[in-house]
């Protein structure tokens, strides 16, 4: 038997059918509230600008609402933040991802066992 296996699990919350937040949606969102730049925040989740974009776009559409509020540079800079309600979802998705680490954990090496 593979002793070096590990069990992980995805979570992908979805409306109507259509996904709203994964790992990497959340990996962006957690980006750009720490450093209030898209751009910034699509270099740091590893992925291109465009993606991002794309990502926040999708989010938007399939909430009917926006996820980020932005403000145009000038005199005191512009930036991007998460709004209250995607701050919201967030903390739910991190809290669901946990939750189910959690689980998958403990069945873990009950499911090892048993085939060993």
């Amino acid at each position: 038997m593979n002793h070096d296996l590990e069990a992980r699990a995805s979570l992908t919350l979805r409306r109507h059918g259509v996904p709203v937040i994964g790992e990497r949606e959340a990996r962006l969102l957690e980006a750009v509230d720490r450093v209030q730049s898209i751009k910034e925040a699509a270099r740091e989740a590893g992925i291109s600008y465009r993606t991002a974009w794309s990502a926040i776009q999708m989010m938007e559409r399939a909430l009917g609402r926006p996820v980020v509020a932005s403000r145009a540079g000038g005199p005191g800079g512009g930036g991007t933040t998460l709004t209250d309600e995607c701050r919201g979802l967030l903390d739910l998705y991190r809290d669901l991802q946990r939750r189910l680490d959690a689980a998958v954990s403990d069945a873990w090496p009950v499911s090892q066992a048993a085939t060993a």
